[in-house]
């Protein structure tokens, strides 16, 4: 079994900061990228970040240059750093996991979300 878990939501005023943090745990082989992303009320989930096993990353226009996403491979754990935040940042922010459990089979592993709330 593998588990994705999320922290660090909450609520914030626009122009502040916030860090969630995401570990992956489990019959874990090899992770591949694990990544964030995000759904407001009435929207599809979108890309926000994502990090490859080597480092690459690749980030949506519309966080370029506020957002920063990071990893600690020794721990299985990937961070979204999020300074400048703005109100249309508001969302359940999901962390993603693209491994290769004890099975041999790789696949999408998703957290529970974790509410983000940017005030005006």
């Amino acid at each position: 079994q593998v588990q994705v878990v999320e922290s660090g939501g909450g609520l914030v005023q626009a122009g502040g900061s916030l860090r969630l943090s995401c570990a992956a745990s489990g019959r874990i082989l090899s992770i591949n990228a694990m990544g964030w992303y995000r759904q407001a009320p009435g929207k599809q989930r979108e890309l926000v970040a994502v990090i490859t096993n080597g480092g690459s990353t690749n980030y949506a226009d519309s966080v370029k240059g506020r957002f920063t996403v990071s990893r600690d491979n020794a721990r299985n754990t990937v961070y979204l750093q999020m300074n400048s935040l703005k109100p249309e940042d508001t969302a359940v922010y999901y962390c993603n996991a693209d491994l290769v459990g004890s099975d041999y089979y790789r696949n999408d592993y998703w957290g529970q979300g974790t509410q983000v709330t940017v005030s005006s």
